[in-house]
């Protein structure tokens, strides 16, 4: 970001001991998109030696938070944003490293005018995570909101 501002990667990595444990690596983070990688550690493998659901889910939460940060962080004086709900579902056997990336579901715009009126806004992140081949393996739909501060 810059030599006095720490990138949101940096940040999460420092304030989020899950990105450290899993050492999750963000390739990019901005308002449009953010990119995660989750190296292949053997001691975060399953039973058929892909990453753990665990990891995955983790990984893929970690790019949506991302996202969100980059999108939202100017309005972190006034609202925290938080996780709803959300939806994984595992399509294809994953092995070796693994990227997740995230995208914004609605503008930016529209979700900060309905903080601007006074409601409590929610917005979809959806989350695709691919192997290096650059098949989908799995897929995060995961619903945040922007909860004003009273």
């Amino acid at each position: 970001m810059s030599e006095t501002m720490p990138s949101i990667g940096e940040l999460l990595s420092a304030t989020v001991p899950m990105v450290r444990t899993l050492n999750l690596e963000y390739l990019e983070t901005t308002a449009e998109r953010a990119v995660v990688s989750l190296p292949d550690q053997p001691e975060y493998r399953n039973h058929v030696g892909g990453p753990h659901a665990g990891a995955m889910f983790t990984l893929a939460e970690s790019a949506s938070g991302a996202i969100v940060l980059a999108a939202f962080g100017d309005q972190m004086s006034r609202a925290v944003p938080l996780p709803v709900r959300a939806e994984i579902s595992f399509l294809k056997l994953a092995r070796g490293p693994v990227t997740a990336t995230a995208e914004l579901g609605r503008p930016v715009a529209e979700v900060v005018a309905e903080l601007d009126a006074g409601q409590r806004p929610e917005f979809l992140v959806e989350v695709a995570i691919r192997r290096a081949d650059g098949a989908e393996t799995g897929h995060l739909s995961i619903v945040w909101t922007l909860r004003p501060n009273d």
